[in-house]
């Protein structure tokens, strides 16, 4: 007993001093504390988003939102978000119970995400990268009531809007003056001032799935996770209360979501632009003089793969951090961009499912850059085999996760696997002697050939090594011999020549025989999604007609 007292207090201690010195926890007047408890029971309790309304009762003047459109203060962003959600309830057709949300990162998505929770409807964030028919049957297996998005995507829509009659629109941002039908800004504008009645509930935000090898599935997310998982981040990452931060990872993603959820909990400034530019987000950095940068990897590799004058040109002494998710990183844009702007960088493992599950800190990264670092506190990662039985030190195996997360099951009938207590990932990985996380890739990429097992990772870490290859991807194919064969897709680096054989004699000077890839494909670029994911399923028909070797 007297030792778990020890460990409480120990626990305690730990919570309190982190979030003492993020900021998160300070001295604040009575009023201020009060309006946060009445901000929070009238948007129906907590959610994902509830951090606004938190914001705009804690500093009402500070500064909220940076965009292409000018800057909000939180306090007006919190009437904004009130004023479209009577906007939205007062539609014609009725008060929505889903709000779909097709929007690239600006504040009308900003403000659809807190106006559809104020309502206690779900709001489903969308793949700005859809095709059209995707589109529409995600709106309709959502059960979407009503649709706000940029004009940009009007012909990906046109689909939908034929399938789907019911679905009423929403303009957010327009580029080509006024438009026909309801617009956010005139929602808000005829509104402002008034504020919704409390809900039953906060309305929940369901995330998909990044959909690689298949349909994107639904991910609800409810309420808030606790305050300890909020300091396990804290602990790692160092976000600090009132700074500000560019978030250039897609909102509409688990990871950027993530970001606007924490910028708004630690009354941090959120700076966007609707598209990614790796010039245009050093400058944004530079400009406000942010002391965080949230990237998907795919990003800090084109912002280090800058021209030298143009970094130059550019330095960053305000960033603090960088924090990066949503896919694998080139180890060597890692190792530049830190060797350029300092051990700053963040890379850490998110699932849309289980969140936040493990970050490597700069310390971590320079030791092992492929790490996705060590589990938070308060989250549990094992790695098992195929009976459950969890492996020793180095093995590969299934990674499985258990925290609190905030997942409240997908929107569809299928369910998320579990053992030994834990969420099934449906990552394969290894934990080193250091307790070091490292994912080698899904268990369902697993290549058999030939009986012997081969996770592409490997293989495609052997090949990114050489310096005449940009980036690599490896996938098996049939084959009626081995039953998969393995292929290579290769991007050159610029004003190389590597061919097919060079590839394959480095892989088998390095791995067994029957990991050498019996094909090699260069192409341009690889296919990926809208947050840099490698689309592997696309990769047979990116293959030009003729094989290049």
């Amino acid at each position: 007993m007297l030792t778990t007292l020890r460990e409480r207090l120990a626990t305690y201690t730990w919570l309190v001093r982190t979030l003492v010195r993020s900021g998160f926890l300070g001295s604040l007047r009575l009023d201020r504390y009060i309006r946060m408890g009445l901000n929070l029971r009238r948007h129906g309790g907590a959610s994902p988003v509830s951090g606004i309304g938190l914001a705009a009762a804690r500093s009402p003047k500070g500064l909220a939102l940076i965009d292409e459109a000018g800057q909000l203060t939180w306090g007006e962003l919190d009437a904004r978000c009130d004023a479209l959600a009577v906007g939205l309830r007062d539609l014609p057709g009725g008060r929505p119970a889903t709000v779909a949300i097709l929007c690239r990162n600006h504040r009308g998505l900003i403000e659809a995400l807190a106006a559809t929770s104020r309502l206690g409807a779900d709001a489903v964030l969308l793949n700005t990268g859809f095709a059209g028919p995707q589109l529409a049957d995600v709106l309709e297996r959502e059960g979407a009531d009503i649709l706000i998005a940029d004009d940009e995507f009007d012909a990906v829509i046109a689909p939908a809007a034929e399938r789907l009659p019911r679905l009423r629109r929403v303009h957010a941002w327009t580029d080509s003056g006024p438009v026909g039908g309801h617009t956010v800004d005139a929602l808000i504008a005829a509104n402002l001032g008034r504020r919704p009645e409390r809900p039953a509930r906060a309305g929940r935000i369901v995330l998909l799935t990044s959909g690689t090898t298949g349909t994107p599935k639904g991910a609800r997310r409810g309420g808030s996770t606790d305050v300890a998982s909020l300091a396990a981040m804290l602990d790692r990452i160092p976000w600090r209360a009132g700074e500000s931060t560019v978030i250039a990872a897609p909102i509409f993603h688990a990871w950027g979501f993530g970001q606007v959820a924490i910028s708004a909990t630690m009354t941090c400034t959120m700076i966007m632009r609707r598209r990614f530019d790796p010039v245009a987000t050093l400058d944004l950095v530079r400009e406000h003089e942010a002391t965080g940068l949230a990237v998907v990897p795919v990003m800090l590799e084109r912002i280090i793969d800058l021209p030298d004058d143009v970094l130059d040109a550019r330095p960053m002494p305000s960033l603090r951090f960088v924090t990066a998710s949503g896919s694998r990183m080139r180890t060597d844009a890692l190792i530049a961009f830190m060797d350029r702007f300092g051990d700053i960088v963040y890379n850490s493992y998110n699932a849309t499912e289980a969140g936040l599950i493990s970050t490597a800190t700069p310390e971590d990264l320079r030791a092992a850059p492929e790490t996705a670092g060590r589990p938070l506190v308060g989250t549990s990662v094992r790695i098992l085999d195929d009976e459950d039985r969890v492996l020793p030190v180095g093995e590969i195996g299934r990674i499985v996760v258990a925290n609190n997360s905030g997942f409240d099951g997908y929107t569809s009938s299928d369910s998320k696997a579990f053992a030994d207590g834990h969420m099934v990932s449906g990552d394969v990985g290894r934990i080193d002697e250091n307790g070091r996380l490292f994912v080698v890739g899904r268990d369902d990429e697993m290549i058999v050939s030939g009986g012997e097992n081969v996770y592409p990772l490997e293989v495609e870490q052997v090949i990114a090594a050489l310096d005449a290859v940009h980036e690599v991807a490896v996938i098996g194919v049939d084959d009626e011999k081995f039953g998969q064969r393995l292929a290579a897709y290769v991007v050159r680096a610029p004003q190389t020549l590597i061919g097919a054989e060079q590839i394959q004699q480095h892989v088998r000077e390095q791995l067994a025989g029957f990991k050498v890839p019996r094909d090699v494909h260069f192409l341009d670029e690889l296919p990926r999604n809208a947050t840099g994911k490698i689309l592997k399923r696309e990769l047979q028909a990116a293959v030009p007609e003729r094989k290049v070797s």
